[in-house]
């Protein structure tokens, strides 16, 4: 590694430490990934110092987020979640239709259509932007749209629900650590999702390792987790490599473009929450977690904040995962049928 890029990125996971410290002290929900985000977030926008993200920071973190994400799965809560897949796929449809309303805002701002359409779709960031390159997007505004979506809820949603819904209550998941079966998760887990980004899938350092603790944990009903910290080492690696997309030329471009992003995500959010003590009241299952489940941030972030506040983490992640899923289906297909009116 040349000392040049060393330079630009060896003060990011101090500043990202420091802001993670400082968000644990006041009792911030989700501390260590908001309080990095925001710190390095604050030093490139009010300082010149221009950090950098660190190299395959992010991609480690969600490595770590993932292999705790798929030990929450044991075979009695898998299935519970099947017994659950009408509901699961109701919620990620509704939040996947909710982006009309982005769609509709940005055009009236006079975006043009691949443009608005893939800003405004809840699916990954990279995702959208391979989509859209593939259909004349403006590149630069949907990963703009795409990651002033991302920060917005990450901000909002964890407070939100500690300060207005209050915590879950604490789940039967077992605390215990195997480091033995730790220490074949972690490399084999990092194989997978070497395997999976050769093969083009999405999110593959969040896929690939939480697919396979998944799969381990049900097969073999492990009832294990992730020592102390770890946790916590995610989160700092993924709210670092989130505040190195923002500085001040971000927030300065297209402020039109930017109000209106944020008023549709806005919007997004509230109709998910409304759908969600829908299904509540029908249901009767815990409102905090089908909301967050069907919030349109990302898979990683919102499973940490369901596992953080002691919510049902796999229904949170299953309704993720099936709004993505929706998206990088559907997105490409409905775009070309409205394209073509």
């Amino acid at each position: 590694m040349s000392e040049a890029r060393f330079r630009q990125w060896w003060g990011t996971p101090l500043v990202g430490l420091a802001g993670g410290y400082l968000a644990s002290q006041i009792g911030w929900p989700l501390p260590w990934m908001v309080g990095s985000l925001l710190a390095i977030i604050l030093v490139r926008c009010l300082t010149p110092w221009q950090l950098a993200e660190i190299p395959g920071g992010r991609k480690g973190g969600q490595w770590v987020v993932g292999i705790g994400i798929g030990l929450h799965f044991t075979p009695q809560v898998m299935e519970q979640v099947l017994s659950h897949f009408g509901l699961i796929f109701f919620g990620a449809l509704v939040t996947s239709l909710s982006s009309v309303v982005g769609v509709w805002l940005l055009r009236r701002t006079g975006e043009d259509r691949a443009t608005a359409f893939f800003s405004s779709m809840p699916g990954g960031s990279g995702e959208m932007v391979n989509l859209g390159a593939r259909n004349g997007a403006e590149l630069s505004r949907v990963a703009a749209g795409q990651s002033l979506r991302v920060l917005t809820v990450v901000l909002c949603v964890p407070a939100a629900f500690k300060y207005l819904l209050g915590e879950g209550t604490p789940s039967q998941h077992a605390s215990s650590v195997d480091w033995q079966w730790l220490a074949l998760l972690f490399p084999a887990g990092a194989l997978l999702a070497w395997l999976w980004q050769r093969l083009h899938q999405p999110n593959p350092w969040l896929f690939g390792p939480l697919l396979l603790s998944a799969t381990a944990s049900i097969a073999w009903d492990l009832h294990i987790g992730l020592p102390d910290g770890a946790s916590q080492l995610g989160q700092w690696l993924i709210g670092s490599g989130l505040g190195c997309h923002f500085n001040r030329e971000f927030f300065r471009r297209a402020p039109s473009f930017m109000g209106r992003t944020l008023i549709a995500t806005a919007l997004t959010m509230l109709m998910a929450g409304l759908a969600a003590l829908g299904l509540s009241v029908l249901t009767r299952l815990d409102l905090r977690s089908l909301t967050l489940g069907m919030m349109p941030g990302g898979i990683a972030e919102m499973s940490l904040t369901a596992e953080v506040l002691q919510l049902s983490v796999p229904l949170v992640t299953a309704m993720q995962v099936m709004r993505l899923l929706f998206v990088l289906f559907l997105a490409e297909p409905l775009f070309r049928h409205w394209n073509r009116d």
